[in-house]
């Protein structure tokens, strides 16, 4: 009996050690569990930080890109801006620069006039001087307008006055024109003014 109390004895501190090792192993894998839950924790709050800090760091590249982009723009307006007031004051350089000699000669005409006593030949210098400017005007792209004896065009001509037509061939008709018009390029530079026939 004895040995069987001692055998009973030793089966149950054997199975206490049993017991007690089975639940320090729990207790292992517990605090194993909890410590791997704090570590996938600080885990995610370092991934969630580092993305966070990444969104950041997006974020203010895209803003110096932003500022950058704002400014070359700015400096595009600015330079545009200048080379077209520029443009503006220089545009008709070389046409002013092709009527000089015109001018010139009109001046050597109206000097001439003061000493000269024929008027055939300051006449000829006139035509000369008329001559040369119309050359000049259709280097640039100008020409004149042929009005008279066209249908009246609304388009193109600007009605000063109507008279009755002479005949009846010339209704509707230009029969004067008081004033020149001018075409630059095919475009109408100056409306031509006339007298209509009715």
């Amino acid at each position: 009996m004895l040995k069987n109390k001692k055998k009973t004895t030793e089966e149950e501190k054997v199975a206490l050690e049993n017991q007690t090792q089975s639940e320090i192993e729990q207790e292992i894998e517990q605090v194993n569990e909890a410590r791997a839950s704090e570590v996938d924790s600080e885990v995610e709050a370092v991934e969630e930080i580092s993305v966070e800090e990444k969104l950041q760091a997006e974020l203010k590249e895209a803003t110096d890109k932003y500022l950058r982009l704002y400014a070359e723009f700015d400096n595009y307006k600015r330079r545009t801006t200048k080379e077209r007031i520029e443009l503006l004051h220089t545009a008709g350089k070389d046409v002013l620069l092709s009527f000089l000699p015109v001018a010139d000669d009109l001046e050597r005409a109206i000097k001439a006039m003061e000493s000269v006593s024929d008027v055939k030949a300051i006449k000829e210098g006139i035509i000369l001087v008329s001559s040369k400017l119309k050359n000049t005007l259709s280097q640039k792209g100008i020409k004149e307008m042929e009005s008279i004896g066209t249908v009246f065009d609304a388009d193109i001509h600007e009605a000063i006055t109507n008279i009755p037509a002479p005949s009846d061939d010339l209704r509707g008709k230009v029969i004067d024109e008081v004033e020149k018009g001018y075409y630059l390029n095919d475009k109408v530079l100056r409306f031509a003014k006339v007298v209509v026939g009715s």
